[in-house]
């Protein structure tokens, strides 16, 4: 198993998240391939200095997300890539865990497990069912992440306990090399979010199964690397994902009505969620 990680000022939560990496390191571990954005924070030294072992490259600009980690990921040839994030720790076991059931399942070609939050509970962001204008509408309104089950909170995927789910999240994405060979890496045209939902579409879509995992735990510090708060780029490229998405594997199959009224409303909510972000980091600005 190679490791993929993609790091953005993010220094002390990536040490967190190799020295997990070091303690519970898997019989197959590989290689863990380190891609820096240009953090200028001294994620660079730190990495260099605490862990020779990681093969670092040193971005020279933000290459997103997509884009940094196929630079990682084209940087190991074992069986299996793990895309993780920073801001993760893995458990003792967790890795090992995963490789022996891909190995025993040649279907399963992406696998994900339980992102825990540090106060212990799900992040309910590990599985997902692929956004509906229902499901999309229950989740940003915030009704359907207070409904246990119907139409407006399938976005969480609430009615799988374990196995296949539509997607996994790329903060921890275990997946098959021969898969990728197949499918193709991270499509580039995301620069950040969605990217994780667009691989797993294409994994069915190649006829693999997409397989959440709950008995595997993975600490997930929620927001540890975009903040609470987006900024006016990260807000962009939440919503281009959206737009992308839909686009890319939607469109072609509704009338021109439906698009356009879904890119009127994914243009609005950027508005309105722009002008939060930037209220909310006004409010908090010291001083």
């Amino acid at each position: 198993m190679d490791v993929a990680i993609v790091s953005y000022r993010s220094r002390e939560l990536l040490r967190d998240c190799l020295r997990s990496l070091r303690e519970y390191a898997p019989g197959s571990l590989g290689r863990v391939i380190v891609v820096d954005n240009d953090s200028r924070d001294g994620t660079v030294e730190m990495v260099a200095s605490n862990f020779p072992d990681v093969l670092l490259i040193a971005a020279d600009q933000n290459l997103g997300f997509s884009l940094g980690n196929n630079r990682a990921i084209r940087g190991g040839d074992s069986d299996y890539v793990l895309a993780l994030n920073p801001d993760t720790r893995v458990t003792e076991g967790a890795l090992d865990r995963l490789v022996e059931l891909m190995d025993a399942h040649p279907e399963i070609g992406i696998c994900g497990c339980r992102l825990e939050l540090e106060d212990g509970s799900l992040d309910h962001a590990a599985k997902r069912s692929f956004p509906t204008i229902t499901s999309a509408l229950g989740h940003f309104t915030g009704v359907g992440r207070r409904m246990e089950g119907g139409a407006l909170s399938d976005y969480r995927a609430p009615d799988v306990e374990a196995g296949p789910v539509d997607a996994v999240n790329g903060d921890f994405m275990l997946m098959r090399r021969s898969l990728l060979d197949e499918i193709g890496l991270f499509d580039e045209g995301y620069w950040m979010y969605m990217e994780d939902l667009d691989i797993c579409y294409r994994c069915w879509e190649a006829g693999k199964v997409v397989w959440y995992e709950p008995s595997v735990t993975v600490v997930h510090v929620k927001h540890g690397s975009s903040g609470d708060h987006r900024t006016l780029r990260l807000n962009y490229a939440f919503h281009y994902g959206m737009y992308r998405f839909y686009r890319k594997h939607y469109a072609a199959e509704r009338n021109g009505l439906v698009n356009t009224a879904v890119y009127a409303g994914i243009a609005g909510k950027l508005g309105i969620s722009a002008a939060r972000s930037a209220v909310a980091r006004h409010v908090l600005r010291p001083g």
